[in-house]
């Protein structure tokens, strides 16, 4: 069995179509590189096309019925949309789940010092990363710091041209034999993954001060000198650090990749090449659904799903049954009906192949870049632990509405078996007792701080979804 590859079946008006849509996603890739900012790039975009968010409908004492288009957030990091459609609420939704948080650094709760000149802030990394990729490059830092007061201060260093960006150190080549011999899991360890912030003495006025005084003032005098700068722009004192969410990424934006410019490159696309087609999927909807359509876009995935953000939160449940409340037609087994009725694409990223490291994939059951979205029946590890593991009458399903609207896709296992695996949100959902499988774009350099993808399987996936959620179920 062989797949297409897509971009042999384009006309040269979907070819610009395709080039369309994804100057509009790399865009969102550049705006949204943290979960809150995610969020809110989404919230500003889906408010002008008509989304009303339910606790202002709650708070209003309004209704929803038949055509609305409501929205729900968590924390700022988490989102649901939901397209109110014809049918009953209890007979399901067509669900489109991805996630919005990427594998990063962390800066710890107490993080700034100083070392032979040079300051630092001390990070721990978030996700499933190679630690060696991370130093040398040029990093940006974003986030926010929450004052005592609740004054909350937006930090957004290293993405403009004037911008000073940050940065890991690495052992020069020269001085690096021992290094070398480590293995790759250690040669960077992760307590050395501090960044690089400053090192610029702060000047003391000098004039009339004790010899100890002048010895007091030279210490430390680096970080200082940064937490000078932090409280002339910002207006944040050291300890503002312990209420702060700062996240390290990748600098700059993202790029067109080959001569061809076929390929998107830039960070977080793990899985946010997921999270954009699934929200302009449902966003794109110019009709009434029939089932009602959902975007859930979620947080923690990399670590779990864990916490009030993350998948295993009871947030999307009680969202739903917010909706149906506001509906007027709520109980409890209505809200469990319609869980159970429910289909769901785990919209999250597979592994294209690569024939420099072929030796870790199986071909025949390869995701391929440019043949389209990919499916993939089960994930897991070894022995397809931790997997969700689709049923076949709901994949045949699933089969038959892509072609019937010519949505190109293929299928793929996540590397040879016993190679390694991983894991999606998949399994959570399915726990409501739903039809679950995960689905989404082929990625090179996985969890890199580059990713790569094709713009084919971005638009293909995009109309996936879209065929998903209009015919799915009928």
């Amino acid at each position: 069995m062989e797949f297409k590859n897509t971009w042999e079946t384009y006309s040269q008006k979907q070819v610009k179509e395709v080039d369309l849509f994804c100057n509009d996603y790399r865009n969102f890739l550049d705006e949204g590189k943290t979960e809150r900012e995610c969020v809110d790039v989404i919230v500003n975009e889906i408010e002008t096309k008509g989304y009303r968010e339910v606790s202002r409908i709650i708070a209003e004492k309004g209704k929803i019925s038949t055509g609305d288009k409501v929205y729900a957030v968590c924390m700022d990091k988490t989102v649901a949309m939901y397209h109110i459609g014809k049918r009953p609420l209890e007979e399901g939704m067509n669900i489109l789940g991805a996630h919005i948080d990427s594998p990063r650094l962390d800066i710890k709760q107490n993080p700034l010092y100083e070392d032979s000149g040079i300051a630092y802030l001390d990070t721990h990394y978030y996700g499933g990363i190679k630690k060696y990729q991370w130093v040398t490059i040029p990093l940006a830092l974003h986030g926010v710091v929450v004052k005592k007061d609740g004054t909350t201060v937006l930090i957004n260093v290293g993405e403009k041209e004037d911008d000073p960006v940050f940065f890991v150190s690495d052992l020069l080549i020269h001085l690096a034999e021992e290094q070398l011999q480590k293995k790759a899991a250690k040669v960077i360890e992760g307590e050395a993954l501090d960044l690089i912030i400053g090192s610029r003495p702060f000047v003391f006025d000098q004039k009339e001060k004790t010899e100890e005084e002048k010895k007091e003032a030279a210490k430390d005098a680096v970080k200082k000198g940064i937490l000078n700068i932090l409280k002339e722009t910002y207006d944040i004192e050291e300890e503002d650090f312990i209420s702060a969410e700062l996240e390290v990424v990748p600098a700059g934006k993202s790029r067109e990749a080959g001569f061809d410019r076929s390929m998107i490159m830039g960070y977080g696309q793990d899985d946010r090449v997921c999270a954009y087609t699934s929200y302009r999927a449902i966003l794109d909807m110019t009709e009434i659904p029939e089932r009602t359509a959902c975007c859930l876009l979620v947080d923690k995935e990399e670590i779990g799903s864990v916490g009030a953000t993350g998948m295993h939160s009871r947030f999307f449940e009680n969202t739903t049954a917010e909706i149906m409340n506001l509906s007027g037609n709520y109980n409890d087994l209505i809200l469990r009906r319609c869980l159970a009725n429910s289909l769901m694409l785990s919209s999250d990223v597979s592994a294209a192949f690569d024939p420099s490291y072929a030796s870790s994939f199986e071909k025949k059951n390869a995701a391929f870049m440019g043949n389209g979205m990919v499916f993939n029946k089960f994930t897991g590890s070894r022995g397809k632990s931790g997997s969700n593991d689709a049923n076949a009458e709901y994949i045949a399903l699933i089969r038959k509405v892509l072609d019937d609207q010519n949505v190109n896709f293929q299928t793929s296992e996540l590397g040879k078996v016993d190679v390694g695996g991983g894991g999606t949100i998949a399994y959570i959902l399915s726990l409501y007792g739903m039809n679950v499988i995960d689905c989404g774009v082929a990625v090179l350099n996985m969890h890199a701080p580059w990713e790569v993808t094709s713009k084919a399987d971005i638009y293909e996936t995009k109309r996936g979804y879209e065929a998903f959620l209009k015919h799915a179920g009928l």
